[in-house]
């Protein structure tokens, strides 16, 4: 058994404690690459996102995270690697094109920060670039109940796997001039409109 593996039946088991609900888990892709648009409101989003879906999720995450002793080892043995936020990281991209042109699921926050209101921001159109360099599908997630996991008692946390957008979905209309960017819009406003659990 993987570390990966071996974690992530440990977390589910805690999830499952917390009234943890996923909704649309079938909407996943089973096989071939996959970018998951996650929401992000906490650091533990990472986490459930990538335990309420079946495939093995490798995420892009800030490059301070790795300088952290010990955790920065066990993040890149489950497969994360590093991005340095507010420019083109080459390496970054790189990483991410290989993970999906292998057919990997990769899980990236267009937000590009955590929302201090809760509320879903606008997300970067770098996703784009990746969709179509590498032909994957997006699958738009919305978590909930993760700010304040493990802080103000044992709350419930949900998500929500929507539909795959691919490519021939998300093109936009003759005459749009910032094309990623309206693409990008189009990706955060199916992730709003995923249904709340109940």
């Amino acid at each position: 058994m993987t570390l990966y593996s071996f974690l992530k039946k440990v977390f589910r088991l805690q999830f499952r404690l917390m009234k943890w609900t996923v909704i649309g888990e079938e909407n996943m892709p089973t096989t071939g690459p996959v970018i998951l648009a996650i929401n992000h409101v906490s650091i533990w989003d990472p986490v459930v996102a990538a335990c309420s879906v079946p495939r093995q999720v490798s995420f892009m995450a800030k490059e301070e995270l790795f300088s952290i002793p010990v955790l920065g080892g066990i993040f890149s043995k489950l497969g994360a690697f590093p991005v340095k936020r507010g420019q083109g990281d080459m390496n970054a991209i790189r990483q991410s094109l290989t993970i999906l042109k292998g057919g990997g699921v990769l899980g990236l926050f267009p937000e590009g920060t955590r929302s201090k209101t809760g509320e879903i921001q606008k997300g970067m159109p770098g996703m784009v670039l990746l969709m179509e360099k590498s032909q994957a599908s997006i699958v738009p997630v919305k978590v909930r109940g993760t700010s304040n996991m493990f802080t103000k008692g044992w709350g419930r946390i949900s998500v929500v796997v929507g539909k795959p957008l691919t490519n021939q979905m998300l093109k936009p209309p003759e005459g749009v001039e910032k094309r990623r960017e309206w693409i990008a819009d189009r990706i955060m406003q199916a992730m709003i409109e995923l249904p709340e659990a109940k």
